[in-house]
């Protein structure tokens, strides 16, 4: 048995790798890939048929809850009453499940106030709640 050391002898044997088989290799299945890829993408042909209809428009209902700086709220522009809150939440939530709350609140309003009623409307069912601000 021949083993050889790394040092440059005579009839040391060769300590590198030669890699131009697996160049070859990757080469031919480079070729291979690049012919049958253009065959996989072929798609069958059809005529589909036309039909015009009007888009499906349904949005869910959204409620404009104003709170002003005295506190008064104001449900979709009219006067409403803090106690009858939660009844027209529970309401609008039987009425259309995905009822959105736009709720625009003075910046001078207490927090309180705020929490209260977004807690009104979530245990009323309504669990869309946006706020609405204004841009700088």
């Amino acid at each position: 048995m021949a083993f050889g050391s790394f040092d440059k002898g005579a009839d040391a044997p060769m300590a590198e790798i030669n890699t131009t088989p697996l160049v070859d290799v990757m080469l031919v299945l480079l070729v291979v890939f690049i012919i049958t890829a253009p065959l996989l993408t072929n798609a069958v042909k059809l005529d589909l048929p036309q039909a015009s209809a009007a888009q499906h428009q349904d949005k869910p209902q959204a409620i404009r809850l104003v709170i002003d700086a005295e506190g008064k709220m104001f449900w979709n522009d009219a006067p409403v009453e803090s106690g009858a809150l939660r009844s027209r939440f529970a309401e609008a939530a039987a009425a259309n499940p995905e009822v959105e709350l736009h709720l625009r609140a003075d910046k001078s309003v207490r927090y309180e106030l705020v929490a209260i009623t977004l807690a009104d409307a979530q245990s009323a069912g309504v669990s869309r709640i946006g706020f609405v601000t204004e841009a700088d």
